[in-house]
Order: C-alpha cells, then sequence, then structure tokens
C-alpha cells in the first residue's frame, strides 16, 4: 500500500469513527426511509417502463462477431489499436475506455434491467399487477420468444478486434440480469404472472448458470482475483437464487468467506483494486459486490453479514475503511482516477444496504444525498444495483 494511504489509514483507526458509528436507528425506520427516497423516482421510471416495448440483443449485430445473432457479443472496454501493429489486435490501456467498441447489446441489457428494476419496485410499492404484465412481456423477448431470445451464455463477451473472439473477463457484463431475476422474485407470486413466462425464464437461467459453472471462460472467471471474481460471486447467488439452486448458492457463500474476502487487506481496503488507474470507482464497484453478495446470500443459517476471517476480515471492515472517502471525496489519497473521476460516486448501494444492516444513520444519509438517477455510461456499468427496494426482505 502507498505510505500516504497506510498513513491516513493508521491516523483513522487511531483517532475512531465517530462519523460512522455515532448514530443508529431502527431497521424498520431505515426501510421507510429508503422507500420515501425512492418512491417518486420509483413511479416516475416505472411510468416511463410502461411505455418501453421489447429491445433484446438481436435488434443490433456486428460483423466482427464470432457467434450469431441471438449470441451476446460485447467488445473489451479498455482496447485500442496498436500503433506498433495496425493490422494486429488491440492493445489494452487500463481505465482507458474506447469508444469505437461494439456496446450495443450491453447497453440494451442495461436497458432491460431499468426496465425490470423500475417495474418490480413500482410493484413493490403498489401492488399493482399492470407492472408484472409489462415485466413478463420483456422476459418472453428476452428469454423464451425465438425470434429474439438472447443464447444462455457469454462466450463472444468482451472479444478483442483482431484478437480473441470472446474471453472470460466478458462474463462481468451479466451482472445487470441481477434485477431482472431479482424483480421476478418480487413480482412471481402475483396473480397477473404468466406462469409460463416464469418457468421458461428459469429455465434460461438454469442453463446459464450451468455454462458459467462448466464452460471453460466462466471457471476461469470464478477463479479471477480481483473484481471479476466478485462479480461472478454476486451474479451466481443471485442467479441462483431465482431458481433455486441450494448447492449453488451454498458454494458462493464459500468462496465469499473463504476467497473473496481474501482481496481484503487488514485495513479493509482492496489493493488489487487501489493500485489501477481508477482505484476510487474500482474500490467502490468492488465493495458494491460484497455487499450485495451478503444481501443476496445470507440466511438465518449462514449471515455474511457478521461472518469474519480469523484475521477480522468481514464486509463491515470494507464499508468503514471506505465510507470516510465517499462523505468527503476530497479525502481520498491516492490519484484521481484516469477517467470519470468526477461521475463518483452515486447511491452506492453498499451504503443503503450497509446502513439498514448495521443501523448506521449516517450511512444513509450520505446514500439519501447522492445521486440516485446517473445517467454515464460508466458509472451504470459499473452499477448493476440501482433499485434498493426490490431487495429488501
Amino acid at each position: 500500500m502507498p505510505t500516504k494511504l497506510l498513513t491516513v489509514v493508521i491516523l483513522f483507526f487511531a483517532l475512531g469513527r465517530p462519523a460512522v458509528y455515532g448514530q443508529s436507528m431502527p431497521e424498520s425506520q431505515g426501510v421507510a426511509v429508503v422507500k420515501s427516497t425512492l418512491k417518486s423516482h420509483i413511479l416516475s421510471e416505472a411510468s416511463w417502463a410502461m411505455q418501453q416495448q421489447p429491445i433484446t440483443i438481436t435488434a443490433q449485430t456486428s460483423p466482427r462477431s464470432a457467434g450469431g445473432k441471438h449470441d451476446f457479443f460485447s467488445e473489451s472496454d479498455y482496447f485500442w489499436p496498436n500503433p506498433e501493429n495496425l493490422t494486429g489486435p488491440y492493445k489494452e490501456i487500463d481505465g482507458k475506455t474506447n469508444p469505437e467498441n461494439f456496446l450495443a447489446h450491453r447497453k440494451a441489457m442495461i436497458r432491460f434491467s431499468r426496465i425490470m428494476g423500475a417495474l418490480g419496485s413500482a410493484y413493490k410499492l403498489t401492488g399493482d399487477g399492470k407492472y408484472v404484465k409489462q415485466a413478463l412481456a420483456h422476459c418472453k423477448a428476452w428469454f423464451s420468444d425465438t425470434a429474439t431470445r438472447m443464447n444462455p451464455h457469454l462466450q463472444y463477451a468482451q472479444a478483442v478486434r483482431n484478437g480473441v473472439t470472446g474471453r472470460s473477463w466478458g462474463i462481468i457484463d451479466t451482472i445487470h440480469f441481477m434485477e431482472v431475476v431479482q424483480a421476478l422474485v418480487v413480482m412471481e407470486k402475483s396473480k397477473a404472472a404468466d406462469r409460463q413466462t416464469l418457468a421458461a425464464t428459469r429455465h434460461w437461467f438454469t442453463q446459464y448458470i450451468n455454462w458459467l459453472t462448466t464452460h471453460e471462460n466462466g471457471r476461469k472467471e470464478m477463479e479471477a482475483t480481483n473484481n471479476h471474481a466478485t462479480c461472478w460471486v454476486m451474479q451466481v447467488a443471485a442467479f441462483a437464487r431465482f431458481t433455486g439452486d441450494t448447492a449453488m448458492l451454498n458454494l458462493c457463500r464459500e468462496r465469499y468467506k473463504t476467497i473473496l474476502l481474501g482481496q481484503m487487506a487488514d485495513d479493509g481496503s482492496f489493493p488489487r483494486e487501489m493500485k489501477r488507474t481508477k482505484p476510487y470507482g474500482y474500490a467502490i464497484f468492488n465493495l458494491d459486490a460484497m455487499t450485495m453478495i451478503c444481501q443476496i446470500a445470507s440466511d438465518r443459517k449462514d449471515d455474511l453479514w457478521s461472518y469474519q476471517t480469523a484475521d477480522g476480515k468481514g464486509i463491515k471492515k470494507g464499508i468503514s475503511f471506505l465510507y470516510p472517502y465517499l462523505a468527503d471525496k476530497s479525502s481520498w489519497p491516492l490519484k484521481p482516477d484516469v477517467m470519470y473521476w468526477n461521475d463518483w460516486p452515486v447511491a452506492q448501494p453498499f451504503l443503503v444496504f450497509g446502513a439498514l444492516e448495521f443501523n448506521q444513520k449516517e450511512w444513509l444519509e450520505t446514500w439519501k444525498k447522492l445521486d440516485h438517477d446517473p445517467q454515464v455510461e460508466e458509472v451504470l456499468r459499473n452499477l448493476p444495483v440501482r433499485n434498493p427496494v426490490i431487495w429488501l426482505d
């Protein structure tokens, strides 16, 4: 860890954290605050979502894809033409996004996630079946309609132009399906739900989990040592909960406890993320993903929120480390991110769910003040959870 950061951390622990642990609140009060904060935005988003027609990956294709019309395709964000070999494989420049890459399929998925999150949230607040019918119309287009469905794999995700046709790193693209399945968890018991479409969607995600756990790219992503491994566990846990795959949920819990927390330093930071060219954004992203694993996979028998390793690493330590730098961004001890520095933070999931779990009023107050409707594409790419209401049990 850089000396300046280490000094800040030492002072931080020596002086204590009155701003973090100073005030608590009842859990029910926190949930009420979340709902009241978001209600107007939710209903506005749901009104928009009710007017949207399904758009799946079949709406746009790229001649550079090695797959077919129904195969998801994207190109790696940080790869650019190599000036030393202009006809050869593109070269990586960490943190620098190439706007010329094909990202239409990812954008369609994010749009779908936005629609589903809005409809699920509105249904949670109102119980109106019209939101369920609209949501399942979109799911039918994505997962069962033979003309528009997506095949349940990511073999061609984050390809490198003039290089590989797909990479394990591309599996992170489907984190945007998380709020799709969670919206269905919220809505599936409604009388308005189309059981056939629900069953087909559940079957699709069963197939996708199988691909994620058996294909070489899926296995490689699972074994990564940074945010990619965290996001593998996060999304697989969400999909497994939706499909009722208990064994896979147990695997995700164990990997969180025995593997993922190994990314955390003794002070609660994530050194692998903080040595990147965008350390602030990546530290936030990884902590969000860790937090969502706790939110998704915890149950009465296995509470990941309270779990700590033998050397004291746990989610509360991670939030406690990073929180001050969101409350006061000017205190961040490292260089600003090379891109999108001014666009972070937004209303991060780790703030709201951490606040509710640990009854921390300050965390929730900070979350309330941040942007709940970000529009920057890079922020949306790294913010799979934008609708906290559907995740509240």
